[in-house]
């Protein structure tokens, strides 16, 4: 089923197309959310919000972009209003001299955790900003136009913040493979 059928069945009170809805979107929104807003309880919260959101809202939604573009720029927004009004954000965008990435306490739990969780928890203390970008374009294989879309960052700015944010990822990921070899 298409999106444009798909948003009319629900428009249309159809119950079960909001549920394929969610399950074909609930990827994308859990990403977004658990990028920007760490705490498990308000995660689950957030997400929940998005879906009655795009509830609320799916007859203004008008298929100039893709229906997965609309809910992540909802998903995101929420996400970014939610630790605003929680002073959660700890990190400016302008301030990477002072990124603190606990390669030690990350480290003696190694043994425990696969390399894929040591890299997502690395990817958690980057800053909001370049973890949304490595979400969107490496999980959810979006395009620079959908995240400009979503985020409303110019495309040089997505790219920048793709880029810096790779680089911070490599970094700290030698500096580990580096005390792994002594």
């Amino acid at each position: 089923m298409n999106d444009q059928d798909l948003v009319r069945q629900v428009l249309n009170g159809n119950a079960k197309a909001f549920e394929m809805l969610v399950d074909m979107h609930q990827r994308l929104v859990s990403h977004m959310v658990g990028r920007i807003v760490q705490r498990k309880e308000d995660h689950e919260e957030i997400c929940q919000d998005v879906f009655m959101r795009v509830y609320d809202r799916l007859d203004e939604f008008n298929f100039q972009s893709k229906l997965s573009t609309w809910i992540g720029t909802i998903a995101y927004r929420m996400s970014l209003n939610f630790i605003k009004k929680k002073d959660i954000l700890s990190e400016s965008e302008d301030d990477l001299n002072h990124i603190k990435i606990g390669i030690e306490s990350v480290e003696d739990n190694y043994i425990q955790i696969d390399s894929s969780d040591y890299i997502n928890k690395l990817i958690m203390q980057l800053p909001v900003n370049y973890r949304t970008v490595l979400t969107l374009y490496h999980l959810e294989d979006m395009k620079y136009p959908e995240i400009v879309e979503i985020t409303g960052w110019p495309e040089g700015t997505v790219k920048n913040y793709l880029f810096r944010a790779r680089k911070l990822l490599k970094d700290k990921l030698d500096v580990f493979l580096k005390k792994e070899e002594l």
